[in-house]
C-alpha cells in the first residue's frame, strides 16, 4: 500500500501565511491542496485549485483537514463549518475565547474529530509558555503584555489567551494590591483574563508579541517572544498539526502538546 495523502484545504489562502503555507502543503509528499479560500481572490487558480469564496464552496471537494488562517470575525463560523462535515482542523486565526473553545469541543466530540489550536506556531512560542509555566510554579505574582500591530483588531491575542489559560492551571497571581482596591482608574491595570491581569498594545512597528513578567522581592524575571513578519516560524508547526490532528478526538489546545522539546 502507498503512503496515505492527506489532503488539505486552507482558508486564509493568499495571506502572509496561508500563501506560503499552500506552497508547503503542495511540496509536501504526505499531503495534497484539496482546497482554498479567500474572498478576494474567489475564483482565481492557486496550484491547480480554483479558490472557493468560502468554507462551505470549499468542502465540497473531498477533504480530511481545515487549516484556518482567516480573521476573528469568522474562524468560529468556519471551524463548525468544518466540524459539522467531519473534517479535522487546525486553528491559526485567532479571536476565539474560552467559551468558544468549549462549543468547539463539544462539537468535535460529537463528530469524533479533532482541532489542534496551538495559539501560536512558532517554536520560540511555545518556548515561552513552557517557561512561563515553570516559573509560576515559583513565583506567585506576574502579569502579562500582549503586543500587536495597529492592524489588530481582535486583543489579547490568541498567543496570550493561550499563555493566561496555561498559567491560570499552575497558579493564578496573587497581587499585593488587589485590582477591585486599585485607587484611581481600575482599568489602567488592564483586563483580568483567566484571573491574570493582561495589558494589549496596538501599536504600528509590532507583528506579534508576548512578555511575562513575573515578580519577587528584589528580583524579576522576564520572558518574551517576538516574532517579526515572515511566515517561515510558523509553516512548520502548522504542518505539524496537520499530521497530528487526525491522531485526535475533541480539542487539543497548545503546540506542546502534540510535539517533543
Amino acid at each position: 500500500m502507498g503512503q496515505e495523502i492527506i489532503k488539505v484545504c486552507v482558508a486564509g489562502a493568499t495571506g502572509w501565511v496561508g500563501k506560503p503555507l499552500c506552497e508547503a502543503i503542495s511540496a509536501a509528499e504526505d499531503m495534497a491542496l484539496s482546497g482554498a479560500v479567500s474572498r478576494s481572490a474567489a475564483g482565481q487558480d492557486l496550484g491547480g485549485i480554483t479558490i472557493s469564496a468560502s468554507v462551505a464552496d470549499a468542502l465540497k471537494s473531498p477533504t480530511d483537514i481545515l487549516v484556518d488562517y482567516t480573521k476573528a470575525n469568522i474562524v468560529k463560523a468556519n471551524v463548525l463549518a468544518a466540524i459539522e462535515r467531519g473534517v479535522h482542523v487546525v486553528i491559526g486565526s485567532s479571536g476565539l475565547t474560552d467559551a468558544d473553545f468549549e462549543e468547539i469541543d463539544r462539537a468535535a466530540r460529537a463528530k469524533n474529530v479533532g482541532v489542534i489550536a496551538p495559539g501560536n506556531f512558532a517554536i520560540t512560542a511555545v518556548l515561552l509558555q513552557r517557561f512561563a509555566c515553570e516559573a509560576a510554579k515559583y513565583l506567585s505574582q506576574y502579569e502579562i503584555i500582549d503586543y500587536a500591530s495597529d492592524k489588530k483588531a481582535d486583543a489579547p491575542s490568541g498567543t496570550v489567551r493561550q499563555l493566561a489559560s496555561k498559567l491560570s492551571e499552575i497558579r493564578k497571581p496573587e497581587p499585593t494590591v488587589p485590582v477591585d482596591e486599585t485607587l484611581g482608574e481600575k482599568a489602567t491595570r488592564g483586563a483580568t483574563l483567566n484571573g491574570i491581569q493582561v495589558h494589549s498594545l496596538r501599536l504600528p512597528g509590532y507583528v506579534i508579541g508576548v512578555e511575562a513578567i513575573f515578580g519577587a522581592k528584589d528580583e524579576r524575571l522576564t520572558l518574551r517572544h517576538d516574532a517579526g513578519a515572515g511566515a517561515e516560524p510558523y509553516i512548520a508547526g502548522t504542518l505539524l498539526a496537520i499530521r497530528k490532528v487526525k491522531e485526535h478526538v475533541g480539542l487539543i489546545r497548545g503546540l506542546d502538546r502534540i510535539m517533543e522539546l
